[in-house]
This record gives structure tokens, C-alpha cells and sequence, in this order.
């Protein structure tokens, strides 16, 4: 197409430039590939390197618009620590550990990871995106059960932050 792209009156309207994604559409990109792994490696129990090869690799996965190092260090982070994440919130559960629809067990591990090790992410925010890959890759109602436990996980593992942003609040 030439410099310029018309409009349906064919009026030449000014070719936009494409905008750079902003860091946290970045994030949420790479929270929706770390998913995407962190499934991947729950359900076949491939090597986290091979996975990570995998997706870096493949021409479908637009690595170029995520984060790719917080992608990293998502699925890095989860798949190491899995264990210790799992016995953050299975006890805020309704059902053993085992019955969660794997989509859901790994959004719940990654807004565990993001809530307990990086508080750098605030809490509202690691629960919102965990609450957005549920309601694009779960089950019809599994954002509102994810909410719930992340919420009740933050009231944990942030208390500090959730008691400061209630006191700026009043």
C-alpha cells in the first residue's frame, strides 16, 4: 500500500505509525506466554528449557511483543517453585488441589509467584491480570474463583500494602 491508506469515502486519510506497547501491555503479554508454558509444562512435565526454546522459537508466538525476560522469570520462577506456591493458597481452596482445572492451577501459580515474590507488581494488579487470563483461558466462571483465592492470598502475603493503600484511602 502506498504512504498513505484511504478511507471508506477514499478521502486519503495519514498512515499512523504503529505505537510501541506500553510496558505493562508487554507484561500482560508475557504473563498470557507464561501461561501458555506454565500449562504446557504441568501437563506433559517437559524440561522448562525445552518449553522456553519452544516458544522463543516458534514463529506463531510473538515473543517480540511481550517482555521476554519477565517471561522468563515467570515460567522459570513458577515451574521452580511450584511446590512452595501450591502450599500458599491450596489451603484458601474449596476442594483439593488435584480437582483444579489445570488452567486454573497455573493462573493461580503465577498470581501466587507475582504476589509473593515480586512485590514490585502491586497486588491489585497481579490479581487483576491472574483474573484476565482466567476469564480469556479458563473455564466460564473460573476469574471469579481465582479472584476469591488471590484475593484472600493477598490479604496474606501483602498485608502491609493493602493496610497503607485503605489508610490513603480515608
Amino acid at each position: 500500500m502506498s504512504e498513505v491508506e484511504t478511507t471508506n469515502d477514499q478521502t486519503p486519510a495519514p498512515k499512523r505509525k504503529d505505537k510501541k506497547p506500553s510496558r505493562s501491555q508487554l507484561r500482560s503479554a508475557s504473563r498470557r506466554l507464561a501461561l501458555q508454558a506454565v500449562y504446557q509444562w504441568q501437563m506433559n512435565k517437559t524440561a522448562v528449557s525445552e518449553i522456553e526454546t519452544q516458544f522463543v522459537m516458534d514463529q506463531d508466538q510473538d515473543m517480540d511483543a511481550c517482555d521476554k525476560v519477565y517471561f522468563r522469570e515467570l515460567l522459570q520462577g513458577v515451574t521452580a517453585s511450584a511446590k512452595k506456591l501450591d502450599a500458599l493458597f491450596e489451603e484458601l481452596l474449596d476442594r483439593p488441589l488435584s480437582e483444579l482445572d489445570p488452567i486454573e492451577l497455573a493462573v493461580m501459580r503465577i498470581g501466587s509467584y507475582e504476589l509473593s515474590q515480586r512485590l514490585d507488581v502491586p497486588y491489585r494488579v497481579a490479581i487483576n491480570e491472574s483474573v484476565e487470563l482466567a476469564k480469556g483461558f479458563g473455564a466460564t466462571e473460573s476469574h471469579k474463583y481465582v479472584n476469591g483465592i488471590l484475593d484472600k492470598l493477598a490479604q496474606r502475603v501483602r498485608r502491609e500494602e493493602i493496610a497503607a493503600r485503605r489508610a490513603a484511602n480515608k
